[in-house]
């Protein structure tokens, strides 16, 4: 696996630190028991975790062409937003429920059809949020090959959106994280195994 950086790693005890990224016994939407639990919402009460973040993004972003990055709402608008400064990318982003006043836009910000669009999202476990917004950019003209995300999970998004001819790129995946946080020993062993253990039955 490929060795994190020090930026990487930076962030990676940052996120632990601020409880985005929580060990134990939690239950899912779906009922299920799991080992582990992500939460990137909470960034938004750190402001310099926030600035480190969309600082991370950009490395991904210096080998793509593109003209506008999405933030797919809710949870990672702030993000974008942070990624928008850090790099001086123009920002736009879906909405989840179509204004009914006004001018009853789908997208907000300003944009141009046949545009090359970033989608970014903070976290990416079956890609079926990412498909959702990138329906709605192709559908107002735009073009999107593209996809960011902070966290990859590992359980099946990229290769989804593989499937259906976009490339997704993440700042860190689960299993570097896992790996990293076992070797300096920030998280008990037991608990990179049982976390191991779960996202493999998982897949």
């Amino acid at each position: 696996m490929t060795e994190l950086t020090p930026s990487q790693k930076s962030l990676a005890d940052e996120l632990l630190s601020a409880g985005c990224i929580k060990f134990g016994e939690f239950t899912l939407k779906s009922g299920l028991k799991s080992p582990i639990y992500i939460d990137l919402r909470r960034i938004i009460s750190y402001p310099k975790l926030l600035e480190q973040i969309g600082t991370a993004y950009l490395p991904l972003l210096k080998d793509l062409k593109f003209d506008r990055i999405a933030g797919l709402p809710y949870a990672a608008i702030p993000i974008t937003t942070a990624i928008s400064l850090a790099g001086n990318y123009p920002m736009i982003y879906p909405r989840k429920e179509v204004k009914t006043y006004g001018t009853k836009a789908e997208i907000e910000g300003d944009y141009h059809a046949g545009e090359t669009i970033v989608v970014i999202d903070d976290l990416a476990t079956t890609g079926g949020s990412k498909f959702e917004a990138i329906e709605k950019l192709t559908g107002a003209g735009l073009v999107v090959k593209d996809v960011v995300v902070l966290v990859d999970r590992q359980s099946g998004a990229k290769e989804s959106l593989a499937q259906a001819g976009y490339s997704m790129h993440a700042v860190l995946t689960i299993s570097q994280l896992l790996e990293y946080w076992e070797e300096n020993g920030k998280v008990e062993k037991d608990k990179i195994e049982e976390t191991r253990k779960f996202l493999a039955e998982g897949k």
